[in-house]
Parts: C-alpha cells; sequence; structure tokens
C-alpha cells in the first residue's frame, strides 16, 4: 500500500506550522545563515548611513531572521527582502524569500507584483551603485556596461528562484492532487467491496429463503396428507381392510411424488454446485460470476415446465386431498390457457399450501377452491367452511412459515395477496397474479 494524503496529513509531527522537523531545522538554518550575512552586511550600511555600528548589525540580524516565518507568511519576507535591498543587505533572503512566495498556493497576480518590485529594487539599486563606483573613479567601464549588468543583476536574482518556485509548487500541488485521488479511489473501492458483500449477503439470504420456501411446498403438503391417511388407516385398519389397503396406497404414491419432487430440487441444486465447485478448482471465480450462477440456477429451478407444477394439475391437487376426506368443491371461470411457468408454480403452490393449511387447523371443514381466468390476470381463492369436529385430526405442526411463502411468491409476481378469517368463522385465502 502506498502512503495516502490521509496518511500524510496526519504523519505531522512538526512544531507550530511546520509539517515536518526537517522543515522546521531547514528554516531555522536558513534564517541563521541570513541573520548572520545580513548583520554583517549591516556595517558597511552604518557606515553608510553614518548611524551607530551595533544599530546597522542589529538591524541585519533581525532582517535576516525573518526568513524564519516564509513558509507561513511569504509576502512579508519578500517585502522585508524588498525594503532592505537599498541597504545593500539580504541577497539570500531575497532569493529564498521569492522561491518561498512562489512555490506558495497564492495568487499569481501577486507573485508577479511581489517579483517584479523586487527586480525593480535590484535594478535601481544596481545601477545607482555602479553609477557611484564610476564617478569615484574604483571602477572604470564604458557607460553602455551600467545599464546590462543592473538588467542582467536584476533578472538573475528574481528570475531563478521564482522559477523554481513556481516548478516545485506545481509538482507539490500535482502530488497532493494525485493523493487525494488514490484516497478517493480507494474509498470508492473500499465502499464497492463493503456493497458487493451486502449484496452477496443479501443473494444467500435470498437464496436460502427460496431453497427453504421450495423446500416447504414440496414437503409440506405431501407429508400432511400422507400424516392424514396414516391416521386414517390405523382408524379403518380392523374395521375395514379394504379401506386401510387403498390409504396405503394412497400413502405410498404420495410418498413417491415427494421423494420425485425433491430428487428433481436437489439435482438443480447439485448440478449448480458442481458447476460453481469446477469453475472454482480451476480458477478463482468473481462475484459477478457467482451471482450469475445462483440467478441461473433459481430461473432453471422456476422455469422448468416439466419439472414445475401447473395449473393443469389442479384437479389431481383437489383430487388428492378429497381421498383424505376433505369436502371439496372446485369451479373454475373463464377458459384456461397456457401461462409462464413462474405464474403456474405460484398458482398451483398457492392453492397447494391453502389447502394444507386446512388439513392442519380445519379437518373436516368443507373447502370452496375457485380459479378465475382472467383477460391479463388469474385469480384464486381457497376458502373454508368452521371446522365441525367430525373429521381426524392427525396433530399436523404448524411452523408458520405457509401464509408468509405464498405472499413472497405473489408479490415477487407483482400481484396481490390477502388471507385472513371470514365472518362466519373459517378462513379465506386470496391472490391475484399478473398473466403476463
Amino acid at each position: 500500500m502506498t502512503t495516502t494524503g490521509e496518511d500524510h496529513v496526519t504523519a505531522r509531527g512538526g512544531p507550530w506550522w511546520w509539517e515536518r522537523r526537517r522543515s522546521a531545522v531547514l528554516d531555522v538554518g536558513l534564517a541563521a545563515v541570513s541573520a548572520l550575512e545580513c548583520g554583517v552586511e549591516g556595517v558597511p550600511f552604518a557606515w553608510e548611513a553614518g548611524i551607530p555600528v551595533a544599530v546597522g548589525v542589529v538591524f541585519g540580524l533581525a532582517a535576516g531572521a525573518v526568513l524564519l516565518v516564509r513558509r507561513r507568511w511569504p509576502i512579508a519576507v519578500v517585502l522585508v527582502a524588498i525594503a532592505v535591498t537599498p541597504a545593500a543587505m539580504g541577497f539570500l533572503l531575497g532569493v529564498v524569500g521569492l522561491y518561498s512566495l512562489a512555490a506558495s498556493d497564492l495568487p499569481r497576480r501577486i507573485i508577479g507584483s511581489l517579483a517584479g518590485m523586487q527586480s525593480v529594487g535590484v535594478l535601481i539599486v544596481m545601477f545607482v551603485r555602479l553609477r557611484q563606483d564610476i564617478a569615484r573613479g574604483d571602477v572604470e567601464v564604458g557607460d553602455w556596461l551600467v545599464p546590462f549588468a543592473s538588467v542582467t543583476m536584476a533578472l538573475g536574482v528574481t528570475a531563478p528562484p521564482v522559477l523554481l518556485g513556481l516548478y516545485v509548487g506545481a509538482r507539490r500541488r500535482l502530488m497532493e492532487s494525485l493523493r487525494e485521488r488514490a484516497d478517493s479511489l480507494e474509498r470508492e473501492l473500499q465502499l464497492l467491496a463493503e456493497r458487493a458483500e451486502e449484496r452477496a449477503e443479501w443473494a444467500r439470504g435470498e437464496e436460502r429463503t427460496r431453497i427453504a420456501r421450495e423446500m416447504h411446498d414440496v414437503v409440506a403438503h405431501r407429508v400432511s396428507l400422507m400424516v392424514v391417511h396414516a391416521a386414517a388407516l390405523q382408524a379403518v385398519a380392523r374395521k375395514d381392510p379394504e379401506k386401510a389397503v387403498r390409504n396405503a396406497a394412497l400413502v405410498g404414491d404420495m410418498g413417491r411424488q415427494a421423494l420425485t419432487e425433491l430428487r428433481e430440487m436437489l439435482g438443480v441444486l447439485r448440478a449448480g454446485g458442481d458447476g460453481a465447485r469446477s469453475r472454482a478448482e480451476g480458477s478463482s471465480v468473481p462475484l459477478a460470476a457467482v451471482a450469475a450462477a445462483a440467478a441461473a440456477a433459481s430461473r432453471v429451478a422456476v422455469e422448468e415446465p416439466a419439472e414445475g407444477p401447473s395449473l393443469a394439475e389442479i384437479d389431481e391437487l383437489v383430487g388428492q386431498s378429497a381421498a383424505a376426506g376433505m369436502v371439496v368443491d372446485l369451479s373454475v371461470e373463464g377458459e384456461y390457457r397456457s401461462y409462464a411457468p413462474e405464474v403456474e408454480a405460484t398458482a398451483y403452490r398457492v392453492v397447494q399450501e391453502a389447502l394444507t393449511n386446512v388439513h392442519k387447523h380445519a379437518a373436516g371443514a368443507k373447502t370452496y377452491v375457485r380459479v378465475a381466468h382472467r383477460v391479463s390476470e388469474i385469480a384464486m381463492q381457497v376458502e373454508n367452511e368452521p371446522p365441525s369436529g367430525v373429521g381426524s385430526s392427525a396433530g399436523l405442526p404448524s411452523g408458520g412459515n405457509g401464509l408468509v411463502g405464498m405472499r413472497e411468491r405473489v408479490s415477487a409476481l407483482g400481484g396481490v395477496f390477502v388471507s385472513g378469517p371470514t365472518d362466519a368463522g373459517g378462513f379465506r385465502v386470496s391472490a391475484v397474479i399478473p398473466a403476463s
């Protein structure tokens, strides 16, 4: 992992306004050298100005020490350098001050104005001093060399530090921008990873719920009928051997049907698991591929027409409940037509689970099953009268998941599911599912 901008900011360990201790040490060293230079140059300045030497030295030391605050107040450093330029002192102060000013985040117009003032100041001072030296006879050169030397000195003192400072400032801002982008990218990747984990957990939960719902639909109805027939078989085994044989045959048929449906479901799950395992052995599988495989397995489990139940089997379903002793009245409105596999499977499961609940909670109650084929939807209703107490009670357990599973199935297809007791003391389950 690289050091990001956030880590860079939190790693500050310098005093006051310095980010690092070495920056503080560098500025203290530069300020000391600048103060020493200006203090030495303060001696001839005191002689020329006619003031005590000690005053000139102290003035030079104070002016040079201003370099200590070059990172905090670069404008002040440059202004002091411009102010002491006529005293012929502060060479290091001016150069480092201009560099710090150009490297800062100040507007370019301020940097250009102060650099221009410094350049003009050096130009004027050099021009005047060279003219004075020529007048005193200390230097013998042509008049053309004075402006040339003045301009060269002014540009040489101001241009290099300004250009270097502009380059260093631009590079620092670029690095900070890259750090910020790296921080942003790292946060986005972390957020994406968290969201991917949440989506994976959600997908696993949805898949567990779907499998539990399928298992409940497959097992609950068949096993409930088997328990009812087994109880009836126990009751009539000695009194009516022929009826006992018929009940035993029905129990066997229902058990085989339940096993067949369980094998089909486990076959789909096992096929999906083997495919995912074989891919995982060859190479790492991306999360998107796992999610796509899970979605494909879900579609195969729901959309396979040959393996899933359909509305054409409603008569057989009602007949099984009637054979178990339930009085069932089935009525179908409209003309049957082919629907999407998931629509037919959901409609079948709703009727199946409603009949299972009647076996569990209202043994012996007369039940009405209504199926209506409409233009753009299919409606089904299962309503039972109050239990008469005449039917056999097999003591079937209830997990409380049947109504929840029916509501989830119908809602997933954009339908409406309603269930509740009737005014007569019975119970009604109604569902409307869009046909498309």
